[in-house]
């Protein structure tokens, strides 16, 4: 799940991504910012729902995916899109 929270008096826009994966013991959001290499690491809640609050900027789209487990990539079901990507699948799109 993705909600997203915008400021009239800011130029940048809360995102909280919300994810649950029944075999998942870790889990990180990659590609946020075209930057495929850092992670922003997800909060393990107590039913086993992963979380992260992220802002992002106004008027901007971002392709990315969930890495489960250090190894598993994931779209999120609920992206504003798909788009293909150079590896033949595709990344969640989140657009603001």
């Amino acid at each position: 799940m993705i909600l997203k929270t915008y400021y009239k008096t800011k130029d940048y826009c809360k995102v909280k991504f919300s994810f649950k994966s029944d075999n998942a013991e870790t889990m990180q959001i990659r590609g946020l910012n075209s930057d495929w290499q850092t992670s922003v690491v997800m909060t393990r809640k107590k039913d086993g729902s992963f979380t992260a609050d992220v802002t992002l900027p106004k008027d901007s789209k971002h392709q990315f995916k969930y890495l489960v487990n250090e190894k598993e990539w994931v779209n999120e079901p609920q992206a504003d899109r798909q788009e293909p990507n150079e590896f033949g699948s595709s990344n969640s799109v989140i657009v603001l």
